[in-house]
């Protein structure tokens, strides 16, 4: 049987450098494009094409605009919607790369820990920034939980510290983690339909067809997941008494 991780091997599609630096576009790159192409066109033609009564397609992309508004509101409230240009290109970016890599011959960007990584080092940078920004020096009171008397600051602020440090890490790895795995199984459940027989085959294909239904509700979920942590990463720096309620 074919290793289950070769799919999410990457090779050059053509030989490319510039200054001496290879950067030789692979799948996952075209794949962004593809990805960023299709979003486009989407929202541009739904956009363009506005009526009373909404098409199809007018109609979905309202959906989806007022979910990420929802989302926004629920984590950040009204100050929140000045991120919503970020917000909704990071959830249709990641929401279109989940779906699409389920498309056979195709391939899932957000499988790359790179990739999911920077997302990820991007939006805890941004809180960061944000919180310094708005609130100076202050905003070092994310470290010191709400009424911890003082003698304990020596012990609970480094478990504050590594708390936050942690954000992206398990930001980055939840998604690259949930991708990776759902594919993997799929593949291991398409090899077995290949190669049990006229007699078994049937069974380990009919689980493949369950989990490509689940891996479309994972795609969803995963793109979810990112989008509301990153508004309260995002919210807990715009107000430094965000993280009390969370703890709550």
């Amino acid at each position: 049987m074919e290793n289950p991780l070769h799919p999410f091997e990457l090779h050059p599609l053509m030989p490319f450098s510039l200054f001496g630096l290879d950067i030789s576009p692979n799948k996952a790159v075209l794949m962004m494009w593809v990805v960023i192409a299709l979003v486009a066109v989407l929202l541009i033609k739904a956009g363009s094409s506005r009526r009373m009564v909404p098409t199809k397609l007018q109609s979905l992309a309202e959906m989806l605009v007022d979910f990420i508004r929802a989302v926004i509101l629920d984590t950040m409230g009204k100050d929140g919607m000045r991120f919503f240009p970020f917000i909704a290109t990071l959830f249709l970016f990641i929401l279109f790369c989940n779906l699409l890599g389920l498309v056979p011959g195709s391939y899932t960007v957000t499988s790359q820990i790179v990739v999911t990584a920077t997302f990820a080092l991007t939006v805890y940078g941004m809180s960061v920034v944000l919180g310094f920004v708005l609130h100076g020096v202050k905003f070092l009171g994310i470290l010191v939980p709400p009424g911890t008397p003082g003698w304990l600051l020596p012990l609970m602020m480094p478990i504050e510290l590594i708390s936050q440090l942690a954000r992206p890490l398990s930001l980055a790895v939840r998604l690259f983690a949930n991708m990776t795995a759902g594919h993997v199984i799929l593949g291991v459940l398409f090899g077995l339909t290949l190669t049990g027989g006229v007699l078994i085959g049937w069974l380990p294909f009919a689980f493949t067809i369950a989990m490509n239904a689940l891996e479309i509700g994972i795609a969803f979920i995963q793109a979810y997941i990112f989008t509301v942590l990153t508004c309260v990463y995002l919210g807990d720096a715009m107000s430094l008494h965000g993280h009390e309620a969370h703890a709550h």
